[in-house]
């Protein structure tokens, strides 16, 4: 569990929601009263229809509830077993009752709990990563315009894709993060007035420069750069940088916990 992980008030504007998840790089912001209990959360999906940046709409007109609470006390695998089915990142409260706010577990807390105290578990997964990649990947190219992609993004509940060219060589990886911290703006709480007429392309928000691994890469080794580097998913591709699949967190867990 991350016990710093930032919250919001449910009474402060959701202009500052957006910059605090663009500042700390969120996937989910808890939203609490004034007595800090959880009332429940905003997420980068809410935070991309803000248009302006004196919107008066309050954090609780956008916020939403959480797809599942846990506690400190509660089994970390069982709650995994849920997170892999449902959400990365899910709040953390101090009882069933008490709804206390106390920070936010996301799958990379456990996989990096378990690099650092479980050596047997790590062990489990020293594998190569061929064995546990998606490879029946989605991918968007340069071109493809971002407003595509967003509505891709709802549609398949995927936070980012590899970029290919043509030849279905990796040049680059897009994310939600990415389009957040573009500015570009997706209406949906506001007025779709003063929209961008022409649609930005996936080149001018892609992450260029891509960690990518071979199929013969331990997934163990994998882990690590993901917590390391703190990036959620690694294409996978032959030895012509050509897409072979993809390995996110939700597939390290999933090795993890079989």
């Amino acid at each position: 569990m991350d016990a710093k992980h930032p919250f919001i008030f449910m009474s402060e504007r959701a202009t500052k929601a957006r910059a605090t998840m663009r500042d700390f790089s969120l996937r989910i912001l808890p939203v609490t009263n004034t007595d800090r209990k959880l009332q429940g959360i905003v997420t980068r999906h809410e935070i991309m229809a803000i248009s302006s940046a004196v919107s008066p709409i309050l954090v609780n007109g956008i916020m939403t509830e959480p797809k599942q609470t846990v506690t400190g006390n509660d089994d970390a695998f069982a709650v995994v077993r849920k997170m892999v089915r449902l959400e990365w990142y899910i709040p953390v409260t101090e009882a069933a009752q008490d709804k206390t706010y106390r920070g936010v577990l996301g799958l990379q807390n456990f996989i990096d709990a378990i690099i650092r105290t479980s050596p047997e578990k790590l062990a489990k997964i020293d594998v190569p990563v061929s064995e546990v990649m998606t490879k029946d990947v989605i991918a968007v190219t340069v071109e493809d315009q971002i407003d595509n992609l967003w509505r891709l993004m709802q549609e398949k509940n995927i936070a980012g894709f590899p970029v290919v060219k043509k030849d279905n060589k990796v040049v680059g990886i897009v994310s939600q993060k990415d389009l957040l911290d573009s500015g570009q703006v997706f209406p949906r709480f506001e007025s779709r007035k003063g929209q961008y007429r022409t649609p930005a392309k996936v080149m001018s928000v892609m992450q260029p420069n891509v960690i990518t691994v071979k199929p013969n890469a331990s997934t163990g080794k994998v882990a690590k750069v993901m917590v390391s580097k703190d990036i959620g998913r690694i294409p996978v591709v032959d030895k012509d940088g050509k897409l072979l699949g993809i390995v996110d967190r939700e597939d390290i867990v999933k090795r993890m916990i079989t």
